[in-house]
């Protein structure tokens, strides 16, 4: 491991994470903490070792099997496994991070690093602000910003515990020049909506995202999206994407992701790697081999996946995109028209539709109600669609419909049916989401799952932190509670103990150690 790559560290001991940016060694004569004894698993795919981790101010100042200097502090990891901070691959604390900046759902599972896609908090316009006000569910926050920098910003002067680094999405800049509508960009427009994109770029964006099952993301076709990915390419961010289809067009999504990443030049990012519904299984190798493929092709395109058999969505992916042009409330205003229902209804139980139908993949027994925003609804939470059919004595489709003119946004229901890429597939560049670590038939030990997790190869993501130093960050706090507070000045006796009062993630709101993410100056400074 090179002693001047930047890393960050966590403790795994009871789901407590502590992180610290990676330095070269100190000339230090004193630590100030160190965590000796554990098994060290040091991210870079080699053996696991017995060793010790130092820390000196807000830099981890020596990996190894023993450190060569005390410390102020000293923490004995022995039975418990050290590693590197893992990274969210798609990441969605965009509104909880306003209000309660810990993140400790997932910094509890070891996540040091949030990279936020699909879509971005900016560039907005006013309309588009309002909106966003207005479509709020539990999470309450005021929109003060106009640009992606401006939500980043926002982040650094409230404080938050994990490092975050944002893509600007590709749906976003089409919505603020053209609306939620499905309609082409002209040149102009186009032209617009790339330097929307160079100006997230410049404010620290590592690239441009989108996710196409989605309206109106989905209205963009493949030259609109080549224009955006090339633009940001020209600063040197890559091209991620939740694929066009991941069920019964999945192929031909993929071939579509390659061909944006050979015709722009940015490297490509496949969300959640998967295949959606029973009937679309057998399509799992071919989806690998195409990936692969491209791979060998020379294609820079990887890909990260979840562990789990089910997604969440909204129940916009149950119904056809015609019907959601013009946004939300152009939506519901369509589902009370009668003739407009019986078509939505008939798009949805169609066996081969022209989109990509959730519903159809899960059906009505395998889509669980998560969340609902009118009240009224919140008792028909952990509910599966048939059951509220049942009980209302209407079709599936029928309840679907009524559930979103009486929301009044999207919904977000649990959808089964989802194959993840299987434990040792042959696919080169497979990272993990979250801090699960394995699929379906197999579970990878911790020394391949910290590797993936934590690899964020510079030829693809060109990364650099922005700030110099990071606070560590992790802990716990009593459930339903305000943080734990430690008021005993009195030497830690354990690992985990330490970690609580060391990590201002759950000692205190002042999380100010955090910093975003973002692409190299040298790409940003005169973009291609």
């Amino acid at each position: 491991m090179a002693s001047n790559a930047r890393r960050a560290f966590v403790l795994l001991a009871g789901g407590l994470a502590a992180s610290a940016a990676f330095a070269a060694p100190t000339d230090a004569t004193r630590y100030d903490v160190l965590i000796t004894g554990g098994t060290v698993y040091d991210g870079s795919g080699g053996p696991p070792f017995v060793g010790d981790v130092a820390i000196h101010g807000d830099r981890i100042a020596y990996v190894g099997p023993q450190a060569p200097h005390p410390a102020r502090e000293r923490v004995d990891a022995h039975g418990k496994a050290v590693a590197p901070g893992f990274i969210n691959m798609l990441a969605h604390p965009e509104a909880s991070l306003l209000i309660d900046g810990r993140a400790l759902s997932d910094l509890r599972q070891g996540v040091t690093l949030e990279v936020l896609g699909e879509d971005s908090m900016g560039p907005l316009t006013p309309e588009m602000k309002a909106l966003g006000l207005q479509r709020q569910g539990d999470i309450r926050y005021t929109i003060d910003w106009t640009t992606l920098g401006e939500y980043l910003h926002r982040l650094e002067q409230r404080g938050i515990g994990p490092n975050v680094a944002s893509y600007v999405g590709a749906g976003t800049v089409r919505t603020y020049v053209l609306g939620e509508r499905d309609v082409q960009p002209t040149a102009a427009q186009l032209a617009q909506m790339r330097t929307l994109v160079h100006q997230a770029m410049e404010e620290g964006a590592v690239g441009v995202t989108t996710a196409l099952i989605y309206s109106p993301n989905g209205y963009a076709r493949t030259p609109e999206l080549i224009a955006l990915a090339t633009e940001s390419a020209r600063c040197g961010g890559i091209y991620s994407v939740h694929m066009r289809s991941e069920g019964d067009r999945l192929l031909e999504a993929v071939q579509e992701t390659v061909d944006i990443a050979r015709a722009s030049g940015a490297p490509a990012e496949i969300y959640h790697l998967k295949v959606a519904g029973r009937r679309n299984w057998d399509k799992l190798d071919a989806l690998i081999a195409a990936v692969d493929k491209a791979r060998a092709g020379g294609t820079r395109i990887t890909a990260d996946m979840y562990v789990y058999t089910a997604g969440a969505t909204g129940l916009d992916a149950a119904m056809p995109p015609w019907v959601q042009d013009g946004g939300l409330e152009a939506w519901i205003e369509r589902l009370r028209d009668p003739k407009v229902r019986a078509r939505v209804i008939a798009d949805m139980r169609d066996p081969a539709p022209a989109w990509e139908n959730l519903y159809g993949a899960a059906g009505a027994d395998g889509t669980l109600l998560l969340a609902f925003k009118n009240p009224q609804l919140k008792p028909l939470t952990g509910k599966t669609l048939a059951e509220v059919a049942r009980q209302r004595g209407v079709s599936p489709e029928d309840a679907a419909i009524d559930l979103v003119i009486a929301g009044r946004r999207r919904l977000l229901p649990h959808v089964g049916g989802q194959h993840p890429a299987r434990g040792g597939a042959p696919l080169g560049e497979l990272r993990f989401r979250r801090a699960g670590s394995g699929a379906r038939e197999r579970v990878p030990q911790v020394q391949p799952a910290s590797t993936r997790l934590r690899q964020l190869r510079a030829r693809a993501r060109q990364v650099r932190p922005r700030g110099q130093s990071a606070e560590p960050a992790a802990g716990d706090s009593p459930a339903g509670g305000a943080p734990r507070r430690h008021a005993v000045a009195r030497r830690p006796r354990t690992a985990e103990e330490w970690l609580l009062r060391r990590c201002r993630g759950v000692r205190s709101r002042d999380h100010s150690g955090s910093r975003h993410l973002r692409a190299p100056a040298s790409a940003r400074d005169g973009c291609r």
